[in-house]
């Protein structure tokens, strides 16, 4: 992957940007920071990396920006001679300001930052946006983005030493909304989807879990599957068996199975628990965002009718009527319950795409009516 990102291939579109998707909690931050990072940095790239979800109060489009200062801050070298250029005292990299001593006025890019970090370094720069989704959010978000954009291209020219973007994502459809439309900075960059850790980690996981008898391999890949890929699941129950003292080696295999299945359903029913404690029209308004996905209009009269008929089959006592006012006070309500994620413009998707796969699973989506054609 190290090889690919920073491959110069005129007939590839990945100098744009690439952008990877998997799930939530199966192991993508992970292998950004302590795999591809490092191999990255043996190749001879200089790699900044920001996550949008570190700080969820923060706008993601100032986390981007202190990304960029905290990579130009360990350079006196730069600060001083883009403060000469613009002849200012203090050097702005978006909203964010570094103080010099220099004296005067002006103004400075992104694009101008990075160029003069890119021409001190003489490498590659590289920036890992995790979560990258969050940066459309908000209209500094998309003014970072475009920044970023206007960066890249000049990085990529001949005169300097290129600048690549991987971001990732935990929701397929939100990544894409970053390269689909000819609006968006990285129009027609790759989106690829993520793979899931495979047998080489349940090997290694079994080799390295002391738990007083060697556990199975493709036994444990088994569970690991029915957890859905998520690594943490497996860690938590080993956990459980390494407090359980006196188990008979015997036992262990099964111990650990019933183990991992019981972290399974306790996540399972901390999901279902929020989803129950909805109002009757949350409930339809998620319901039937979850049956439409990237096709759901959440204001038009086809999904007002399907939100009445979900509510009627889930309240038929339920005298509300579904409008613009209320499906929105809902919309913002499953928002604060980080069931849904709002992009800036008004399109709206689910937090967590497994949200979908939940409601499947116990048929609340069965009330929902079929999607009118297109």
């Amino acid at each position: 992957m190290a090889e690919q990102v920073l491959a110069v291939d005129r007939t590839s579109s990945a100098a744009s940007g690439i952008f990877l998707a998997a799930p939530r909690r199966t192991g993508k931050s992970t292998f950004l920071r302590e795999d591809l990072r490092p191999a990255l940095e043996a190749k001879g790239a200089y790699v900044l990396y920001v996550d949008l979800w570190s700080d969820k109060q923060a706008d993601p489009g100032d986390l981007i920006v202190a990304a960029v200062r905290a990579a130009l801050s360990s350079f006196d070298g730069v600060l001083r001679k883009l403060a000469r250029r613009t002849g200012v005292r203090e050097v702005a990299t978006g909203p964010v300001t570094f103080s010099l001593e220099t004296i005067g006025g002006g103004q400075l890019t992104m694009s101008d930052a990075l160029a003069e970090l890119s021409d001190e370094i003489k490498a590659p720069i590289v920036l890992i946006i995790d979560e990258a989704q969050h940066a459309i959010v908000s209209q500094k978000g998309y003014d970072a983005l475009f920044a970023l954009k206007a960066a890249r291209d000049e990085l990529n020219s001949s005169e300097h030493f290129g600048l690549r973007v991987v971001a990732t994502g935990s929701n397929r459809d939100k990544l894409a909304m970053l390269r689909n439309s000819k609006e968006q900075a990285f129009v027609g960059a790759p989106l690829v989807e993520f793979p899931s850790l495979d047998r080489d980690f349940v090997r290694w996981f079994c080799d390295r879990t002391q738990l007083g008898a060697a556990l199975d391999a493709e036994t444990v890949w088994a569970l690991f599957e029915q957890a859905s890929y998520r690594p943490e699941i497996l860690g938590a129950a080993a956990d459980r068996l390494r407090f359980v003292f006196g188990i008979d080696p015997a036992d262990v295999g099964a111990k650990f199975a019933e183990a991992v299945e019981e972290e399974i359903r306790d996540a399972e029913l901390q999901a279902l628990r929020v989803l129950n404690s909805l109002t009757p029209l949350q409930s339809s308004v998620l319901r039937v965002l979850a049956s439409r996905q990237k096709h759901y209009a959440p204001f038009t009269a086809e999904t007002m009718s399907a939100y009445r008929t979900v509510l009627v089959a889930m309240s038929p006592d339920e005298g509300l009527i579904p409008d613009t006012s209320n499906v929105q006070q809902a919309l913002s309500a499953l928002q604060e319950k980080m069931l849904v994620w709002r992009e800036g413009r008004g399109v709206y998707a689910l937090e967590d795409s497994a949200t979908a796969e939940l409601l499947q699973r116990h048929a609340m989506l069965a009330s929902v009516p079929p999607e009118e054609s297109l």
